[in-house]
C-alpha cells in the first residue's frame, strides 16, 4: 500500500500541473478517511517546506442538499494556505482556470479569535468569532468527472483550490451572543453573468456556520494526525448553494439578505 507521503507527493504534483489522476480509493486497498487525513498532514508538511503557510481550514460537504449529487454523505475538511487566499474588492478577479475542473461556492467565512476545543458550548464558540465575511471558495477535483470517495476528497486537500473573501464584518463582543442564529438566517442569491443560478441560506451548512465550526472542532479532537483549531485561523464553512463549474470570462455575484449585514461579492473569473 502506498504511504501517506507518497500519495501527498502525487496530489501536490497533480495540483501544481493542473492534471487529474485516478482516485486512490479505487487503486489502494483500505484507503479510508483515517488514511486520507494522514495524507493531509503530509501535504501540509510538503507545502510548508516550500514556503506556503497554513492559515486556516475549509469545511466541505456541510450542505446536506448536495450530498446525493457527489455521493459524499459527511463533512470533510482541508487546509487553507496563504498562497491561495485573497481579500478582494467587489468587482475583483479570481484566477481559477489553472485548476482541474474548477467550481465556485459562495460561503460564510469566520475569523477565529481563540483556540477551539471539542467541549465548547455553542455560546463559547460564538464568543470566539472575531469577524465574518462572505467569500467565494474555488474547489477543484484532481479526479476526472468529480467522481470519488470521501477519502479521495480528503487526500485532495479537501478539494480546496482557493478562497477569496469580501469585506470583513467585525463582531464586537457584545454582538456575539445569538450569532449562530443570525448566521443561520442569512439568505443568499448566486448569479452568473446576471442570471440567477441558485439560492441558499446559512442554515444549509450543518444548520449554521457556527454549528459547522463546532463540528470541525469535534472532528479534530479525534484526529491523531492534524492540529486543533487555533486563534487566528480563518475557517470557510461550506457552500450555501450548489457548486457550479466556472470558466474564464464569467462574472459571478452574490446578494445577501437577513441575518447579518454582509456585503455581497462580485468577481470575474480568469
Amino acid at each position: 500500500m502506498a504511504g501517506a507521503g507518497e500519495i501527498a507527493v502525487e496530489v501536490l504534483a497533480a495540483l501544481d500541473e493542473g492534471r487529474q489522476v485516478e482516485p486512490f480509493s479505487g487503486r489502494i486497498a483500505g484507503f479510508d478517511n483515517h488514511a486520507a487525513y494522514a495524507v493531509t498532514a503530509e501535504l501540509r508538511r510538503l507545502r510548508s517546506a516550500r514556503g506556503e503557510r497554513p492559515i486556516g481550514r475549509k469545511i466541505g460537504f456541510t450542505n446536506r442538499n448536495i450530498w446525493a449529487e457527489y455521493q459524499v454523505f459527511e463533512p470533510i475538511w482541508g487546509d487553507v494556505y496563504d498562497t491561495v487566499f485573497r481579500e478582494i474588492p467587489s468587482g475583483g478577479t479570481i484566477r481559477a482556470s489553472h485548476l482541474p475542473e474548477p467550481r465556485i461556492e459562495p460561503e460564510i467565512v469566520l475569523g477565529i479569535g481563540r483556540d477551539l476545543t471539542a467541549d465548547m458550548s455553542l455560546e463559547e464558540v460564538e464568543a470566539s468569532i472575531d469577524w465574518v465575511a462572505l467569500g467565494f471558495e474555488i474547489v477543484q477535483s484532481i479526479f476526472p468527472g468529480w467522481r470519488f470517495a470521501p477519502s479521495d476528497c480528503i487526500a485532495d486537500g479537501g478539494l480546496h483550490g482557493g478562497l477569496h473573501i469580501g469585506p470583513k464584518l467585525e463582531i464586537a463582543p457584545a454582538d456575539r451572543p445569538g450569532l449562530a442564529a443570525r448566521l443561520a438566517a442569512v439568505e443568499l442569491e448566486l448569479s452568473c453573468d446576471g442570471a440567477v443560478m441558485d439560492t441558499g441560506s446559512g442554515s444549509n451548512v450543518l444548520d449554521g456556520p457556527v454549528q459547522a465550526l463546532m463540528h470541525l472542532a469535534k472532528v479534530l479532537d479525534r484526529d491523531a494526525h492534524n492540529p486543533p483549531l487555533r486563534a487566528g485561523e480563518i475557517v470557510t464553512t461550506g457552500t450555501l448553494t450548489r457548486a457550479f463549474p466556472v470558466f474564464a470570462g464569467q462574472q459571478w455575484s452574490t446578494s445577501v439578505s437577513g441575518g447579518l449585514p454582509l456585503e455581497g461579492l462580485t468577481a470575474a473569473i480568469s
